[in-house]
């Protein structure tokens, strides 16, 4: 038995490094394409219509008859959360990483749990608890990762550690470090309200795989409308045999699919807060890789930024996890057809939609 659940811990352990690895990979792919010119809002209409057609024989299959469901609600719900969580999120990422650099943009991702914490306070959604020692970790934890971004502001001095590499893949692009700057802490607040979204999607449409079926399709078409005002010219909207369509490829099989199937299986085995437990490592293989084969300098002020988000991710997720425990245990749930589920409320009568994966 024991043997068992180590082969088990060891499957979803090896599960989220594989995670960390394809995200490290996205970000170094997407940055070299944006700094060829890619135009971003083909990248992201290519990616969705592609994710979309990966996701679609799993929502067919394991929930056939979930878009007969949808209503006016459920729709406006399925736009919302398309035009927060990828036409913005995602919009606001890609010209951020562009003026800035993946290690530098990747670490502003370990910021979501934070804004997503703070509108669910403003939002009454979740309550601060500063009497119980899990909401003093969490609100501590806020603090670190809002101090990590002051601290990054302030670059100092420099180091080089691709000096001697005379085969580094040069970057071109001009770098505007501010902008950049203040178009992640877009990404990651659109990303805060994304999640905020999710949970009134789910309550009037808890159909997981459907959902982000749909969710892709209408945030596809979101980017090719915007895309189209912003730039009409076929050259910006032609895909070639290239790394642009490597990774367009790339993003919607390993990092959609594969990282989709990964993370609920570790959700589902050791509870939500566990996949986010990775999150830094990512950071760490693109900062190695970025800094000896792309040239990219280190900055001691970033370092030392980027040392304090991490500290706060990790406290605040840890405060979450002691939240969590001390709550009561979740009540059972009640299935109510292909895919979704009734969460009973025995001593009131009155029941909640849930999703059909913990998350």
């Amino acid at each position: 038995m024991d043997l068992w659940k180590g082969m088990m811990d060891a499957r979803v352990l090896l599960g989220m490094l594989v995670v960390q690895v394809i995200a490290a990979g996205l970000q170094l792919l997407s940055r070299v394409i944006l700094s060829e010119g890619t135009f971003i809002f083909a990248l992201l209409t290519y990616r969705n219509i592609l994710a979309a057609l990966c996701v679609a024989p799993f929502a067919l299959y394991f929930e056939r008859g979930a878009l007969k469901k949808i209503n006016f609600a459920a729709f406006f719900w399925l736009f919302m959360v398309a035009l927060t969580g990828i036409l913005l999120a995602m919009g606001l990422f890609y010209y951020g990483l562009k003026d800035t650099s993946a290690t530098y943009a990747t670490n502003f991702l370990n910021l979501i749990p934070i804004f997503t914490f703070i509108f669910s306070i403003i939002l009454r959604i979740e309550k601060l608890n500063l009497h119980t020692r899990g909401g003093k970790i969490k609100s501590l934890g806020a603090i670190l990762c809002f101090a990590g971004i002051l601290t990054m502001a302030h670059k100092g001095k420099s180091f080089n550690l691709s000096a001697h590499n005379h085969h580094k893949i040069v970057i071109k692009t001009h770098q505007n470090n501010t902008r950049g700057t203040l178009l992640l802490i877009g990404s990651a607040i659109s990303y805060g309200f994304w999640f905020i979204l999710q949970v009134k999607l789910f309550k009037v449409f808890p159909y997981r795989y459907s959902s982000t079926m749909i969710i892709c399709c209408i945030a596809s078409v979101q980017a090719t409308v915007v895309g189209l005002c912003m730039d009409a010219k076929v050259k910006s909207w032609r895909l070639g045999w290239n790394l642009q369509l490597l990774t367009i490829l790339y993003s919607a099989t390993l990092a959609t699919g594969v990282t989709y199937a990964l993370i609920s299986m570790a959700v589902a085995e050791k509870g939500p807060t566990y996949p986010s437990m990775f999150n830094p490592l990512s950071l760490l293989f693109i900062l190695i890789i970025e800094a000896i084969f792309f040239g990219e300098e280190l900055y001691v002020g970033s370092l030392i930024g980027m040392a304090l988000i991490v500290a706060g991710l990790y406290s605040f997720l840890w405060g979450s996890d002691n939240d969590r425990k001390a709550t009561p245990p979740p009540l059972p749930l009640k299935e109510i057809g292909s895919g979704g589920y009734v969460e009973e409320r025995m001593e009131s009568g009155s029941a909640t939609i849930a999703p059909t994966t913990t998350s």
